[in-house]
């Protein structure tokens, strides 16, 4: 137990018992699962930098046996308790997993005389950590390719652990990757970065105590590893569903499936093994049409007619692995699992748009709408990392948008003047937290939620108020099944208590930064303009690729900075002479002359017009409050 944590209250204890009673737990077959194959595990199973910081650490997650404590919702914890297992498995002769080296797997396929690698891991640290363990126990074999399922950083972070940029492109190992891939994985990690890597600090619980009050698994995964994020850009681009390629003997046949839980994915085939990859589209919980961290709204009717086409297209497959979780073996049960997968999507999706139709907003979806008997009881369908409450809510966002027609709600006061007057009405702040106490002790943890919330906008430093908020976000915590929400309540609660934790894992890494195209790089600039601090700023400069011959005039004006490669009429204010390689060092604040000159950027012109660039330049804050104002 951590100091400041209190135990469950009644209701919650209640709603635990409900749940053993409800779900089939006498069902075991995931444990078989997960289990079988095991070659060898790391002991112990901790990755530390050289200086000693812990990047990842699968044994604080030992207190996972046995039955579930009140604390956590029995179905999260038989989760977890899966997520927790790790170790080098055998899927079938020639293709091996490692499984709890991070948030994802890393699958090795062996080849006439090496390895093609699908997926990598987050951190460069825990990808070298797992081609170590596979090499341990299958020998030395040298990396002949590695294929990136889609464009989320822990399937190509720990890219260096396992190969050398240099052996890339000498051509001794090819990446292939779905189209669009590289625009997807920087612009994801860099436009709204900041935004998202905070909010995955919640997501994940990273900065969570380990145990049963605290994080014990994130639903997908147990949580993210905190190392080196790399990026290797690919060298084969996949785009049509039915591209065969031949890695080192290995016969791969890819399907596409842009949209689905990523912008840019694709599933991959293995005849010789009759073996299904099937990246994120598959796994073994519902999964986030809009991911909590934030996101673009993922399209659940394209993600079932997918995974309609790989049933159809596949029908031969004796077992099927994924991006997360543990594989499926057997022709008849890999296709009952990819159609449940299939149907909670389409379910979800078309039920959404019935209710829509009829007039209900997505929060009254959310509470109306009932699964199937088959799907609800389908330990793979349950919500675990995305919930069916969520993604309802963001189907209803895809289609309608944030608005629901409501004319109160078209205009409303900003979160701080709305509660405000919320609490003026309610008599005051103490008055307004002696009814939330009221609400608590009667289990209606959801209602005290939105009542002291608001008084801890209108009031940051009423300290009741930010005790019984926290102690609520707490017993929430406790009784959800999605691991994330429970992650983002008991966040919010150590946030209340303790003080704001910042940004434990970051993915907008320099690896992924060099990969902006200038084009992107120009954009990355432009949404950090202060605008009101600019609106009287005018100023040109010039961008000479000297590698490219490609040449951009850069505009600020208006509190806008635009680009364009067309030719241009007169001289900039400034012109920056570069490599394309050189260029993003302007996204990491190096504009001044001096560090320009470091990393061989030539500047001609007037050397104050960059510096009154930076002066309108707000990066953004990696430690912005979420549960205070």
């Amino acid at each position: 137990m951590t100091t400041a944590s209190k135990p469950p209250a009644h209701s919650i204890v209640d709603q635990q018992q409900a749940v053993r009673d409800s779900l089939p737990f006498s069902d075991t077959q995931d444990f078989e699962d997960a289990t079988r194959g095991l070659i060898g595990r790391r002991q112990p199973n901790a990755v530390t930098a050289d200086d000693g910081t812990v990047l990842w650490d699968n044994d604080t997650y030992d207190f996972l046996s046995g039955d579930a404590p009140d604390t956590v919702n029995p179905s999260l914890w038989r989760q977890s308790q899966l997520n927790a297992i790790d170790g080098l498995f055998e899927v079938v002769p020639g293709i091996y997993q490692v499984r709890g080296m991070d948030l994802s797997n890393t699958t090795f396929i062996e080849g006439d005389e090496g390895v093609v690698v699908i997926d990598t891991l987050l951190s460069v640290e825990t990808g070298a950590a797992a081609l170590a363990l596979y090499r341990e126990h299958r020998g030395d074999r040298p990396v002949k390719g590695i294929i990136y399922t889609h464009s989320h950083a822990d399937h190509f972070g720990g890219t260096k652990g396992f190969v050398s940029p240099e052996d890339v492109e000498a051509g001794r190992v090819r990446i292939f990757a779905p189209e669009g891939f590289l625009e997807h994985a920087v612009s994801e990690n860099v436009y709204a970065g900041v935004a998202m890597n905070r909010r995955a600090g919640y997501m994940y619980g990273a900065a969570l105590a380990r145990g049963p009050q605290g994080q014990v698994g994130a639903g997908l995964g147990q949580t993210l590893s905190v190392g080196e994020v790399s990026l290797v850009p690919p060298t084969d681009t996949i785009s049509t569903t039915g591209h065969e390629e031949v890695v080192d003997g290995v016969r791969l046949v890819f399907q596409m499936a842009p949209g689905t839980e990523a912008p840019s994915e694709m599933l991959i085939y293995l005849p010789d093994f009759q073996a299904l990859c099937a990246a994120e589209d598959a796994t073994h919980t519902l999964h986030n049409l809009l991911t909590l961290r934030g996101a673009v709204v993922r399209d659940p009717h394209a993600w079932a007619r997918y995974l309609t086409e790989t049933i159809d297209l596949f029908g031969d497959v004796e077992v099927v692995f994924a991006s997360h979780h543990w594989p499926t073996w057997g022709r008849e049960r890999v296709v009952k699992y990819l159609q449940d997968q299939r149907d909670i999507y389409a379910y979800l999706h078309d039920q959404t748009l019935r209710m829509l139709n009829q007039g209900l907003t997505g929060p009254e979806i959310a509470e109306e709408i009932t699964l199937p008997p088959a799907l609800e009881n389908a330990w793979n369908a349950r919500g675990y990392y995305g919930s069916v409450s969520h993604n309802v809510k963001a189907i209803y966002q895809r289609y309608l948008g944030w608005f629901d027609g409501n004319p109160a709600h078209l205009w409303e006061h900003p979160p701080v003047e709305r509660a405000k007057r919320y609490v003026e009405l309610g008599g005051g702040a103490d008055a307004v937290v002696e009814a939330a106490r009221a609400a608590f002790d009667a289990g209606d943890f959801r209602w005290v939620a939105e009542l002291v919330n608001h008084v801890v906008f209108a009031e940051p430093d009423h300290a009741a108020a930010r005790q019984l908020l926290a102690d609520t976000y707490e017993q929430l915590g406790y009784g959800a099944e999605n691991g994330t929400w429970r992650d983002f309540f008991l966040s919010g609660a150590t946030e209340l208590r303790d003080g704001q934790f910042g940004t434990p894992t970051e993915t907008n890494a320099p690896d992924v930064i060099a990969n902006l195209s200038p084009e992107m790089l120009f954009d990355a600039l432009a949404i950090q303009v202060n605008g009101p601090l600019a609106w009287d700023e005018r100023l040109t400069v010039d961008v000479v690729l000297t590698d490219t011959g490609d040449r951009y005039r850069l505009r600020l004006a208006n509190g806008v900075l635009t680009y364009s490669a067309a030719p241009q009429r007169g001289e900039a204010d400034a012109t920056l002479t570069a490599s394309k390689q050189a260029l993003p060092v302007l996204a990491t604040g190096g504009l001044p002359p001096e560090k320009l000159a470091a990393v061989g950027i030539d500047l001609s012109g007037d050397p104050g017009v960059l510096g009154r660039l930076v002066a309108v330049l707000e990066p953004g804050d990696k430690d912005f409050a979420i549960v205070t104002p």
